[in-house]
């Protein structure tokens, strides 16, 4: 039997593996969305009044072509590709940070969504996705009698 020196680093780098791989699957699904292998996943920002829900999702450098929206199943789906356009003159990249490859972005929507009035466009990057709500009848308040008091 081999005597081996013991290493604490080591250890606490395999913990902290661990634990990252632990965190990132349950950041995916707090958010809804199914844990992907897409390369890269977009921001996004959801924000709604008592008229639209609007969804923004930035998209640098994707082409309009090459972006998909969709609804299904009260589920919006916002799916495309980032191509990495290489030169044919060779280049000597010194670093490439920015992520490219598809993605998937995933959103359940509520009830109250119209799905055919929606409507998407795309400017300067930012791919805006507008989801009018149904015109539903005014709530009633409904007044709860308590007995036995």
């Amino acid at each position: 039997m081999a005597i081996m020196k013991w290493d604490p680093l080591r250890e606490l780098r395999a913990m902290q593996e661990q634990m990252s791989r632990l965190f990132d699957l349950s950041r995916d699904r707090a958010f809804g969305e199914p844990l992907d292998s897409a390369l890269w996943q977009p921001p996004v920002d959801i924000y709604e009044d008592e008229l639209e829900v609007v969804v923004t999702m930035e998209l640098p450098e994707v082409r309009q072509e090459d972006i998909d929206v969709q609804i299904q199943d009260h589920t919006l789906i916002i799916q495309g590709e980032r191509k990495l356009e290489r030169e044919e003159r060779k280049q000597n990249y010194h670093r490439i940070e920015r992520s490219y490859g598809p993605f998937r972005r995933s959103f359940s929507l509520p009830a109250t969504v119209d799905e055919d009035k929606t409507r998407a466009s795309c400017e300067q990057g930012v791919l805006k996705v507008v989801l009018p709500k149904t015109s539903s009848a005014p709530r009633r308040q409904i007044t709860v009698e308590v007995k036995g008091e």
